[in-house]
């Protein structure tokens, strides 16, 4: 048998920002939030690739604590993913990129 020893003050994760859907909210976790850097954003979704759009925006949506409440808008889109998914922040357009399409985290 080869026995691998668990070292808990091993390497760090890397601050990656992280999306989850549930059946009624999108949840940011501190990283994502703190990219987007506000208290309000807008939602935005491509059919074509399956790509969520979270981008700041003065009259958008509130994020309460760590929560977007967005049923209105999983049904306008008929959006039925759920899970954890890995965000992607571009610089350029103050935006965090999620594609629904790929397999969730958890």
């Amino acid at each position: 048998m080869a026995f691998e020893i668990y070292k808990p003050r091993g390497v760090k994760m890397s601050k990656l920002p992280l999306v989850t859907l549930s059946k009624s909210s999108i949840v940011l976790n501190k990283h994502a939030r703190e990219k987007l850097a506000t208290e309000k954003v807008e939602l935005a979704f491509d059919r074509d690739t399956g790509m969520l759009r979270i981008r700041a925006s003065e009259n958008g949506q509130i994020i309460k604590k760590t929560k977007i409440f967005s049923r209105g808008f999983f049904n306008h889109f008929d959006i039925s993913k759920k899970g954890k998914f890995a965000a992607k922040f571009d610089e350029k357009e103050k935006a965090l990129f999620v594609v629904l399409e790929e397999t969730g985290l958890s």
